[in-house]
């Protein structure tokens, strides 16, 4: 049947910047799906410690008197979303996020700086994994394709509702949909297990931000450094599952 008819875990992250390593949390989300049908959410609201941009608020929608308000400590958030992350993936169940270097980086980054048990650490010293990232399969198999490339984008051009960009649980559910629609339309990436599927990810991003690396330094920029690790930018958790 393949692994884009079994349980996916989706997963996002609303946050208050651009730089995985800088931005906090604000929301996240985390919806079983099976065949395209969600079956269990889980929502964070966090108060990430720290001014959310008017930029990011513009975005998200989520506004700093709500977020102090109503969110929970950051470093609760944090620790609970890793938690179940990992509870997924000591199963084998893959977890799908848009984009995924850019999440999962922030939340390593989140553990980090509250003095919380790395993601590595929870998986007792082994990488975090199976992901599938749509964002990365897409740009391999369909790398000429002209046009953006954003979950809005890709959502259009794989037939995937997206009801409300930019909300956690919407985009994580569309990423869900979006891993599965990407596995009917080019079989190979679905014959291909979770775990391989991962092992194939790693060297597709290398290879693309190698390219885009390249591209940058052509164009000018001499100094120009695109990090090519994937699931998680610049840590060593990058290493196969």
């Amino acid at each position: 049947m393949g692994w884009h008819r079994e349980l996916l875990i989706g997963f996002d992250l609303e946050t208050t910047g651009t730089d995985p390593h800088e931005a906090r949390i604000v929301t996240g989300a985390v919806i079983e799906v099976r065949a395209g049908e969600p079956m269990g959410h889980r929502e964070w609201l966090a108060d990430p410690g720290v001014e959310i941009p008017a930029d990011a608020v513009a975005v998200h929608g989520i506004s700093n008197e709500r977020a102090a308000a109503e969110g929970r400590p950051a470093d609760q958030v944090a620790d609970a979303i890793a938690d179940v992350l990992v509870s997924y993936w000591t199963t084998g169940v893959p977890v799908v996020a848009y984009n995924a270097a850019f999440d999962l980086t922030l939340l390593s980054a989140e553990l980090r700086r509250h003095g919380l048990p790395s993601l590595a650490d929870r998986l007792g010293g082994a990488p975090c994994g199976p992901v599938i990232d749509p964002y990365t399969i897409d740009r391999r198999v369909d790398r000429y394709r002209r046009g953006k490339r954003n979950l809005e984008a890709v959502c259009a051009e794989y037939g995937i509702v997206l009801d409300a960009a930019h909300d956690a649980s919407a985009d994580a559910l569309a990423a869900a949909r979006l891993a599965s629609a990407i596995a009917d339309r080019h079989p190979k990436i679905a014959s291909l297990g979770p775990a391989e599927l991962h092992r194939r990810q790693i060297e597709w991003y290398a290879d693309w931000a190698a390219d885009f690396q390249a591209f940058l330094r052509r164009k000018g920029d001499a100094e120009a450094v695109v990090d090519g690790t994937w699931p998680l930018r610049g840590l060593t958790e990058t290493q196969p599952v």
